[in-house]
């Protein structure tokens, strides 16, 4: 396979490593995100990070090759939410665009990463949740507020509010279609 050789060689391609992983990649962000537009946007940051850091693969395999771009992509995932919003500083320093986003392919990214389904589940497990915590979590993972500010409107400690989005997060994985947790873990 090419992905193998191109590692043989100490160094990786970026595009055989975006055939090989594109797809799965962007499927696993909107997954994460529940919006497609917003995938996009990360994903196309984790193919800018690895260009740019291409030097810094140490594997020596097509798994390890896999591993060190999830990786990235969840840094990037990571850093959206505690930012609140997708970074392009790499994107703009590489001088590299998404694909513009028509309606057409953020419809075909939400169908193939089976949005409509993961937000129909989703609904019912929040409503199973205390009023308190699907608050918390509301304000956190829905409004992107830092945790200073949910615990401001919540009036309760920020690592009460840190408690309260982590027990509401773990409900939620407790609740949900195992098949979708086990795809978030086994990437």
């Amino acid at each position: 396979m090419q992905l193998c050789s191109a590692i043989a060689r100490a160094t990786i391609d970026i595009e055989v490593l975006y055939a090989a992983h594109g797809e799965a990649l962007l499927l696993f962000l909107a997954r994460r995100t529940a919006d497609a537009e917003v995938a996009l946007d990360l994903w196309a940051e984790t193919f800018a990070h690895a260009a740019g850091g291409l030097s810094g693969f140490r594997g020596g395999g097509e798994a390890e090759a896999a591993g060190w771009l999830y990786g990235i992509a969840r840094r990037r995932l990571a850093l959206y939410y505690r930012r609140g919003h997708a970074e392009r500083r790499a994107l703009e320093r590489l001088k590299l665009e998404r694909p513009s986003a028509d309606a057409g392919l953020l419809a075909e990214i939400e169908r193939r990463a089976g949005l409509s389904a993961l937000r129909a589940e989703l609904a019912p497990a929040l409503a199973q949740l205390s009023p308190a915590v699907r608050g918390a979590v509301h304000l956190r993972i829905v409004d992107e507020l830092p945790y200073r500010e949910v615990a401001q409107r919540l009036g309760i400690s920020e690592r009460a509010a840190r408690a309260r989005v982590s027990r509401g997060l773990s409900a939620l994985a407790r609740l949900l279609d195992t098949s979708t947790i086990h795809e978030a873990v086994s990437t």
